[in-house]
């Protein structure tokens, strides 16, 4: 039974076959799924895209760390000039069997991760935390905000007492 792809990026992998103590998983995108995956993100490229993952505990609770790393061009929000910049995200996250979360109600506790089928997408884990891993106002190196100022800055509502004051008070 093959799963579905579920975006850009997609490794499944049969964890209940795997042994838990030992198992790493190493997923290494391509250059057309960086390309992919940097136009779904709006930014201008990924490259040397890599999630390294080392498994352990059971299938009720298996628990997955490790690192995504990758090198991508951002733009500058400063000076709009795109330039490049290492991304590291560590992976730390929980999967239990998605029967076992059938009738819990998420709102009470954090959920673990499911496990569909007995299977884990480590491509869309790897897409995740490399999304997370990426600055939101990026700046290129060297580069910092410098605030425009043209003078004094009005006070909020002055221009509803200047118009007062013309009336002659009568507001």
């Amino acid at each position: 039974m093959n799963a579905a792809p579920t975006g850009p990026l997609s490794r499944w992998v049969n964890v209940e076959r795997l042994n838990k103590d030992r198992s790493e998983i190493t997923v290494e995108a391509s250059p057309e799924e960086c390309a992919v995956l940097a136009r779904d993100f709006k930014i201008p490229a990924i490259r040397d895209l890599v999630g390294r993952f080392r498994l352990s505990g059971s299938l009720t609770r298996l628990h997955v760390g490790g690192s995504v790393k990758a090198i991508v061009t951002q733009v500058c929000t400063v000076t709009l000039e795109p330039f490049e910049a290492k991304v590291e995200e560590a992976v730390d996250v929980e999967f239990t069997n998605a029967d076992i979360l059938n009738d819990t109600d998420a709102e009470d506790v954090e959920l673990p991760d499911p496990i569909m089928n007995g299977r884990i997408d480590f491509g869309a884990l790897t897409a995740e935390f490399l999304a997370l891993g990426l600055d939101p106002y990026p700046r290129k190196p060297g580069v910092a905000f410098e605030p425009v100022s043209a003078g004094e800055e009005p006070l909020p509502f002055a221009d509803l007492a200047a118009l007062k004051d013309k009336l002659g008070g009568k507001a």
